[in-house]
């Protein structure tokens, strides 16, 4: 199982499924990533050497990913809470930030619907 930064990738996928596994690593940049490297999208991860994984990971050292991203965006939502903006608001009442509608859907954001006893009158 090849190790990159800190992430154990799976063996059975090409190369470019796998990269994605790493956060902050989505299809366009592992594409990328692969193509500057000069290896095949489409092999697998156990076919490449050690000399191409160290090549990947040089290749990823240019890129804020896994903890360090991780760590920004917190602090991103964070700072937004501390001045008080609008979004700041949305995200400590645990409701969507981005404009959508919440008198319906928006369960995924909100949770599930408790029902409320003689609610209805």
């Amino acid at each position: 199982m090849a190790r990159i930064a800190g992430v154990n990738l799976p063996d059975q996928k090409h190369a470019e499924i796998s990269l994605m596994y790493i956060y902050g690593v989505g299809r366009p940049l592992a594409q990328q990533i692969l193509d500057k490297v000069g290896i095949e999208r489409n092999r697998k991860m156990w076919a490449l050497s050690e000399e191409e994984l160290d090549k990947i990971r040089e290749e990823l050292k240019g890129f804020v990913i896994e903890g360090d991203l991780r760590r920004e965006v917190a602090w991103n939502i964070k700072r937004l809470q501390e001045i008080g903006s609008y979004r700041g608001t949305r995200h400590k009442k645990r409701l969507p930030v981005r404009g959508q509608r919440t008198k319906t859907n928006a369960r995924t954001r909100k949770g599930k619907a408790v029902a409320i006893a003689n609610k209805k009158k």
